[in-house]
């Protein structure tokens, strides 16, 4: 299962983690279809990579200062920060091993 993080430990759990591996992030809601079907992947993805990169979710709902900060308009929206910076951006469902190839 993916970690949910949050505005306060997003730059320990996002930026500092990138600067050593990479980092998807997740930005997701309870009540979003697509959402839903993304998890099971995103769970996989991060059984699949092991400790080669992180996998991290963001709750739109909770958490929406962060998702106003990232200009989050559409879910899921999918960030992959590497040294710190976002490095891809996605939005809408997309499969494990398009995710896999990018990280």
């Amino acid at each position: 299962m993916t970690k949910i993080i949050t505005k306060e430990t997003f730059d320990l759990d996002v930026l500092e983690v990138s600067k050593e591996k990479p980092v998807l992030v997740d930005f997701f809601a309870q009540w979003c279809m697509p959402c839903k079907m993304m998890a099971p992947i995103l769970d996989d993805l991060s059984e699949d990579v092991g400790k080669e990169a992180v996998i991290v979710k963001v709750d739109v709902d909770e958490e929406r200062q962060l998702a106003e900060e990232f200009g989050i308009m559409s879910i899921p929206t999918m960030y992959i920060f590497r040294e710190g910076k976002i490095v891809e951006k996605m939005v809408g469902l997309k499969a494990q091993e398009e995710l896999k190839t990018m990280l």
